[in-house]
């Protein structure tokens, strides 16, 4: 005899809905990386990382504006903003100037040390209990990564420490962000990070003009670059859009865990469009590391996950 089911209750619904909105943000969120490779054949880093932030920002405004909280606070805290924009900043270039040499997958799992960074920083700076699990569960982690790390490095030297550089800098940009996290609007921190990202590239590439380097010296795009770096852009955005809309829906107990597909579809795409497929070793790798992860996040709820702003 069948019975009938219970009615969800309404915590019920926003946790599935949440759930379905961080799905489609981590599909989303490769496409950033797809198009970041494909526009830096022809334009350095510095400069697709300024054209991200210039569409990210202007997609943003209209939310922060009609929140009325652009101006309320983010003035009296700029220094904060400054910093949260200068490390973003360099956590781009260096992790779209990783994807010129290295396939995506690879620099994305090796980006995914970030939380076992963030949970040992939370330890030493905010004095946040730690504890021997979690602990061992970084040190795993970081043992992940090393199986992706040592077979690029032999290949591509050095830039294979790249993404590991962006983990650090998103670690810091979270904990920066932690301070600003209850005094202001969300959509006004988010759009914060881009406009002074986009000051901070702006100089960066004034710098750089004429020196050659393949970072840092502007060029002239062309159509179908300036296209590549607006897509970059709007996909950052929709993917943050979708992430933050989520975790307000859901605990981030439930959600943080899902970013991990991120590494999955990005390993699917980046073979449908590049070719690129991790070898068996690096999945060993990348199993590792989405496990130690996962229970870093799931056994220390009071660690912050990635914010969806800063999606790679």
């Amino acid at each position: 005899m069948a019975y009938p089911s219970a009615p969800l209750s309404w915590r019920d619904r926003l946790a599935g809905s949440g759930i379905a909105l961080m799905v489609a943000s981590v599909m989303i969120a490769p496409m950033i990386d797809i198009f970041s490779k494909l526009a830096i054949a022809t334009v350095p880093a510095a400069e697709i990382t300024l054209g991200r932030f210039v569409v990210q920002a202007a997609l943003m405004l209209p939310f922060a504006l009609m929140r009325g909280r652009l101006f309320s606070r983010s003035l009296k805290h700029g220094s904060i903003h400054a910093l949260r924009g200068l490390i973003l900043t360099i956590g781009m270039i260096a992790f779209v100037y990783a994807l010129k040499h290295m396939p995506i997958a690879d620099a994305i799992a090796i980006f995914f040390v970030e939380p076992a960074i963030l949970t040992l920083m939370s330890g030493i700076f905010l004095r946040e209990h730690i504890g021997w699990k979690k602990i061992t569960a970084c040190v795993t982690g970081f043992g992940g990564s090393l199986l992706v790390i040592q077979p690029s490095f032999s290949e591509f030297g050095l830039i294979a420490l790249l993404p590991v550089v962006t983990a650090f800098t998103v670690a810091i940009f979270i904990l920066l962000t932690r301070a600003l996290a209850h005094i202001e609007d969300p959509w006004a921190v988010q759009f914060q990070s881009s406009f002074w990202a986009i000051g901070i590239s702006a100089l960066i590439l004034l710098i750089g003009e004429g020196t050659g380097s393949d970072i840092i010296d502007p060029v002239m795009p062309d159509l179908r670059s300036l296209t590549l770096m607006a897509c970059v852009g709007m996909a950052a955005a929709l993917s943050g859009i979708l992430g933050a809309y989520a975790y307000r829906a859901a605990p981030a107990s439930i959600l943080a865990p899902l970013q991990y597909f991120e590494i999955v579809s990005a390993s699917i795409l980046a073979y449908l469009v590049f070719g690129d497929f991790p070898d068996a070793l690096k999945w060993l790798g990348i199993v590792i590391i989405i496990a130690s992860g996962v229970f870093i996040i799931v056994k220390g709820g009071e660690t912050t996950p990635p914010a969806p702003e800063t999606a790679i």
